[in-house]
């Protein structure tokens, strides 16, 4: 399938931009001013499924986009933070988590276990409680769940708890592709400067030793490829880089 985005929408200096990720799988990076948010649509049957859903400006984006690909058929979310469910409420599809994130999905997304203190920075400490709320489109109504081993638009779901209890990944075992969401940052959230792979920053965790357990196993795996919530993906020694960032300090 050929997308060609509608031009004058997309060739704003802040639209996000649109690149086939792998066969069938189209990324969509969006936020201002750096455009760190990853959404992806899955060709799936005449329409798409969406994998995460940004941030709630990016709402229109995929929506025209979507509409242009066939129609959007549901929203899959990673999990539900922020700054990947806010587009969900404005899209008018069905949702879907998995079962350990319906709660947070419904009502405020994880915040309750955020510790924005953990932030190194001061000017992280200030911004970031002020950007969520912009960045969130609201509680969702999840109209059902995914959990390990389930297969939804040619993919099977992986469980990988820890930066939020309902963390899953969609695994493609043809092609040995990963959308791991945020299983692992290759984005320092403080600077928003592109980084090495590591795990995401305690102040976000549900459970950070959760998170190195998800890294383990996503490495078991050996994907070729892990394309994430944000940023780059992890390419090259995809394996022996996940399992460094499970040991690293």
């Amino acid at each position: 399938m050929s997308v060609v985005p509608p031009r004058k929408r997309f060739t704003l200096p802040h639209a996000p931009t649109l690149e086939p990720a792998a066969p069938g799988v189209w990324l969509m990076r969006g936020g201002v001013p750096l455009k760190t948010m990853n959404v992806y649509l899955i060709e799936d049957e005449g329409g798409v499924t969406l994998f995460d859903a940004g941030i709630e400006e990016m709402t229109e984006w995929i929506g025209e986009v979507a509409d242009r690909m066939g129609g959007l058929k549901r929203v899959v979310l990673g999990h539900s933070h922020a700054d990947h469910r806010g587009a969900a409420p404005g899209l008018g599809a069905p949702v879907y988590c998995h079962p350990d994130e319906v709660s947070d999905a419904e009502s405020d997304g994880g915040a309750h276990y955020f510790d924005i203190s953990k932030l190194e920075q001061a000017p992280a400490r200030f911004l970031f409680p002020r950007m969520l709320p912009r960045w969130d489109g609201g509680p969702v109504k999840v109209a059902g769940t995914l959990a390990e081993g389930d297969q939804v638009a040619g993919f099977e779901v992986v469980h990988l708890p820890g930066h939020a209890p309902g963390l899953i990944g969609l695994w493609r075992a043809s092609d040995r592709l990963m959308l791991g969401g945020d299983v692992i940052y290759t984005l320092d959230p403080q600077t928003t400067r592109f980084r090495n792979p590591g795990l995401p920053h305690p102040a976000f965790n549900w459970s950070t030793d959760g998170a190195r357990q998800s890294a383990r196993k996503l490495a078991e795996l050996e994907p070729s490829i892990v394309w994430l919530g944000h940023a780059n993906p992890i390419v090259g020694a995809v394996r022996d880089e996940l399992l460094r960032v499970a040991e690293a300090a």
